[in-house]
């Protein structure tokens, strides 16, 4: 960077923490959330009820359509072909006997490729959506053993597989570095999340460890982790003249849009991304090469195209969960207080993407203590790019600081759980923000004594036959998020009908059902009065199906438009109207019309309003305020995580016999479907724990087991009880009072197994997952 730009930056940075400084302090009134929502309120509508997924009916009798099953007027098919080292360039590229093949219409590589600008790398711009910024095949070279190197169209699949696995390379490799050991001697660099450092500095945490009566000091390791969704990555393209329409299994379909205009040279309303039900996406499915590949080769051909990626394609192309390297280590008094927190540690990256696993994220706010030093380097590699995977740091960063709170509550001769209370931070312990709600305590000991946790023995005490029956438990916790961009439209017809659109996404959340609670809620109508419009990057707003942020987004969005509509209405209403004279922050909506807060026999329907005023309908756009609450609170869902374990004495195996999540995670929109999201994330956390992990050869740099035949995820036969409670205290700060829940179930619960583990075993395995070999 030249002397010019780092004096720019370092002057951004600093007007940054003016603003951030001067929104902590500001009045709680001048917040989004400084006045709690109205329907925080009230406890006898829609919300909270447990409705049943709007969309369950068309996706159980096969009718909902998925990105690779629209159908297209004369539709081309297309496979991939991949490359075999992880540095270089193509000397050689044969595509003679693909082009022969039957039913080929085009084998596509970087010397037909049209020229295309680089993709935006995700979190450079608002928009920004691509996993990495490399040029998609616009050059000879190599950036990862297993870049997508040609693109085949044929008639059929078959065909085009077929096509594809006759086209050969002949590179010149190059050096490569492929082990994060090899990484490090290279040097590291200091990492940064969101635009902030992961670095902190709060007194001297080593010389309070050193001068601890009692300390723990341990490293920990987790692997790659790969995304396999039920859905694998696919898009049905076709361009209409000079307009893209690409129907995606996206979670930014706005971003998608943005980015793929970026790549092609178009305005933004000329690429349009049509995702209405996607098959799962945790953070994998936003904008790789293969949207980019599918729509240059459907401009090249001149014909539709349906690319699909196989499971392989997926692990080759689309990134996962880097590996990390942590250390922790806890210094404490006699009584459990803590006097330093030290959690450092490394990541692999690529010099192509910005995430570096930030595993300090859930440190900075779980604990009180004296001191702290938490920092997360990075060395970079030549592999495909790390991104984005459920709750991205938290998930690997609790496995570290709950098992070494565990182990030093073995240190201490202390209860675990106890251990934590005495802990438990008054205030955020690193950024000094208050805390918008925090009630961690009530749910470990709601959960504990659900869980029966008095019964707890010490380590290898119980034994059933040849089964160590073990219990452990863990701290959860994930961050409350609200990106900024949301906006809404309402359109509200004189028979009582809402129309709600917003470019958010359904991955199987239940997040199209939630959201018809909330807005007929907002609009005092019935749910079958009220249709939610989503999926659609023509809709307002650009909210990211991300960082369990999409319901408060979607929350203050429509909060935001129903107070734009409230005013129009009012105007409509005229002097004539009982609500004549009235502001808007003084009418409340309710039985599909508008009444005042203060006396509610002043009422008028919203076919009243509209008839007087001869309109059969009235639309208005409004965007939510920028997300200032989450500067000026430290705003969190938390979980209590409590499992217990069985380790048979002689072959090592685990299995899982009971899971207990605790959770307090704000008001419960929808307890059905947020049931399914906390079992969800549990199930992925004993996955994390216990069979996760991408075989990745160190020498080549490449995946080795890109299939769910040697990528192990739990099934139904690995998966025990799991029950799940809340204690449903709303947020007086955050929409509807709700926080996130999409991340938080996998956060803690790799680290509850493991402490289960211990307590059946007494054996402390500090590298994921726990397998069998580890335990004999």
């Amino acid at each position: 960077m030249s002397v010019l730009g780092d004096a720019a930056a370092k002057a951004k940075g600093a007007a940054q923490q003016v603003m951030k400084k001067a929104i902590e302090v500001a009045p709680d009134s001048w917040m989004p959330g400084g006045r709690p929502d109205p329907l925080i309120r009230r406890q006898h509508g829609h919300v909270g009820q447990p409705v049943s997924r709007l969309d369950g009916r068309v996706k159980v009798r096969g009718e909902a359509r998925f990105a690779a099953e629209v159908p297209m007027a004369n539709l081309t098919y297309a496979a991939l072909a991949y490359s075999t080292i992880p540095k270089g360039r193509m000397t050689g590229i044969e595509t003679a006997a693909a082009e022969a093949a039957p039913g080929v219409v085009l084998v596509m590589t970087h010397r037909n490729m049209p020229r295309l600008n680089p993709p935006p790398l995700f979190m450079t711009a608002s928009k920004a959506a691509a996993g990495d910024d490399i040029p998609v095949m616009q050059d000879d070279r190599v950036y990862w053993n297993g870049q997508p190197i040609a693109l085949v169209l044929a008639e059929t699949q078959e065909q085009a597989e077929h096509a594809a696995s006759l086209v050969t390379v002949t590179y010149n490799e190059e050096s490569a570095v492929t082990s994060l050991a090899a990484g490090k001697a290279q040097g590291t660099e200091p990492g940064s999340f969101q635009g902030e450092p992961l670095k902190i500095d709060i007194g001297d945490a080593e010389a309070a460890l050193a001068a601890a009566p009692h300390k723990v000091d341990v490293a920990y390791e987790t692997p790659r982790h790969n995304h396999n969704a039920i859905e694998p990555h696919a898009a049905t393209l076709a361009w209409d003249g000079d307009n893209l329409v690409v129907h995606d299994c996206s979670q930014g379909v706005a971003h998608v849009a943005w980015s793929m205009a970026q790549v092609f040279g178009l305005k933004e309303d000329q690429v349009r991304i049509h995702s209405p039900f996607v098959g799962g996406g945790f953070g994998g499915k936003t904008m790789w090469s293969y949207q980019v590949l599918g729509a240059a080769a459907a401009k090249l051909s001149g014909r539709p195209v349906r690319i699909a990626l196989s499971r392989e394609g997926v692990y080759r192309s689309v990134g996962g969960r880097t590996l990390t390297e942590q250390r922790v280590a806890l210094g404490a008094q006699a009584d459990g207080a803590f006097d330093a927190i030290i959690h450092t540690g490394t990541v692999a990256m690529t010099a192509h993407n910005a995430l570096p696993e930030p595993f300090i994220v859930a440190t900075r706010s779980a604990y009180a203590a004296g001191t702290f030093k938490l920092d997360v380097e990075y060395a970079t590699l030549d592999m495909i790019a790390n991104t984005f995977m459920r709750a991205p740091g938290e998930a690997v960063g609790t496995f570290a600081l709950e098992c070494a709170i565990d182990e030093l509550a073995v240190a201490l001769d202390m209860d675990p759980i106890a251990l934590r209370l005495r802990n438990e931070p008054e205030k955020d312990p690193t950024s000094g923000t208050p805390f918008s709600s925090r009630n961690i305590v009530e749910a470990y000991r709601a959960g504990a004594e659900r869980f029966g946790w008095a019964g707890r023995r010490a380590p290898g005490q119980r034994r059933e036959g040849d089964w160590l029956v073990g219990m452990g438990c863990a701290t959860g916790t994930y961050p409350y998020y609200r990106m900024g961009g949301g906006a809404a439209r309402i359109t509200l017809h004189s028979d009582g009908r809402a129309l709600v659109g917003i470019a958010a996404h359904e991955m199987g959340m239940g997040t199209a059902t939630a959201s018809t609670q909330v807005a007929a809620d907002r609009l005092g109508l019935a749910m079958d009065q009220v249709t939610f419009a989503y999926g659609d990057s023509a809709l307002p707003g650009e909210v990211l199906a991300g960082g369990s942020q999409q319901t408060a987004s979607i929350g203050a969005s429509v909060m935001a438009a129903h107070q734009r509509l409230v005013g129009e209405l009012l105007k409509l209403a005229g002097n004539d109207s009982p609500l004549a004279g009235l502001k808007p922050d003084e009418v409340e909506s309710a039985d599909a019309g508008l009444r005042c807060v203060a006396a509610p026999d002043r009422f008028e329907s919203y076919a009243s309003i509209l008839g007087r005023a001869q309109r059969d309908e009235v639309t208005v756009v409004a965007e939510a305020p920028p997300p200032l609450e989450m500067q000026h609170w430290s705003m969190h869902s938390y979980s209590a995580m409590f499992c217990e374990v069985r380790v048979n004495a002689v072959t090592g195996e685990t299995r899982v016999s009971r899971v207990l999540g605790s959770f307090d995670c704000g008001r419960i929109l929808n307890p059905k479907t947020a049931r399914s999201q906390f079992r969800g994330g549990i199930i992925m956390g004993i996955g994390l724990a216990l069979m996760e992990e991408t075989q990745f050869d160190e020498r080549k740099g490449r995946i080795m087991n890109p299939s769910l035949g040697e990528y192990l995820v739990p099934v139904h036969a690995d998966l025990p009880v799991i029950d799940v409670i809340w204690n449903d205290i709303p947020d007086p700060h955050a929409p509807m009072g709700a926080h996130g829940i999409g991340e938080i179930g996998i956060t803690g619960t790799a680290a509850a197994v493991a402490n289960a583990v211990y307590n059946a075993t007494g054996k402390r395995i500090r590298d994921l997952p726990i397998t069998l070999d580890k335990l004999m």
